[in-house]
């Protein structure tokens, strides 16, 4: 097989990877009985140790303060957020995971890391660091070109933001 079909057929694999996870995602938030927005908020959340606020939230996800306020406020109907007081702001309010989305988060996803882990196990340590080095050479790949789409230079979360846009920072969560 020459370099180039070689190429194609990791193109493929991707675009095959990618209905997997995003059948994944959705059988996810069909589980949690919300939707896929709501997923990548509460990804967000579970992501971080401390609470956020709407605004990082918003940011992250690249949707307007009307639409993230709608957003939490299902997560917390659904028991996955709460609103908390800012320790420093009497004003402000702050978001973070409840105990019962972290409980989710492991019923659902440790079998996943399991399966993971076991496929990965074939691996040599150098094929290993191949992987990871693909893993970000494709991630920037597709966020450059999602860049590219809207018009605009890759944007990141305002300084100061504790929080990557969704799907970002390739780290444990609810991305998959």
């Amino acid at each position: 097989m020459s370099k180039d079909q070689m190429i194609g057929l990791v193109a493929t694999h991707l675009r095959l990877l990618q209905r997997a996870a995003d059948a994944f995602d959705e059988a996810v938030a069909a589980a949690l009985g919300i939707n896929r927005t709501d997923l990548r908020a509460l990804d967000l959340l579970l992501g971080n140790d401390t609470p956020v606020s709407a605004g990082e939230l918003s940011d992250a996800l690249r949707l307007s303060p009307a639409a993230t306020t709608t957003v939490i406020d299902r997560l917390q109907r659904a028991g996955l957020a709460d609103r908390i007081p800012d320790p420093h702001n009497r004003r402000r309010v702050l978001v973070a995971a409840t105990n019962t989305a972290r409980d989710a988060e492991n019923r659902i996803y440790a079998p996943v890391g399991v399966a993971g882990s076991e496929a990965l196990g074939r691996y040599t340590h150098e094929q290993l660091a191949t992987i990871v080095d693909f893993l970000r050479v494709a991630r920037r790949v597709q966020e450059e070109q999602a860049s590219r789409l809207a018009g605009t230079e890759a944007r990141q979360p305002a300084p100061g933001s504790r929080l990557r846009r969704a799907g970002s920072d390739g780290g444990p969560g609810l991305a998959v």
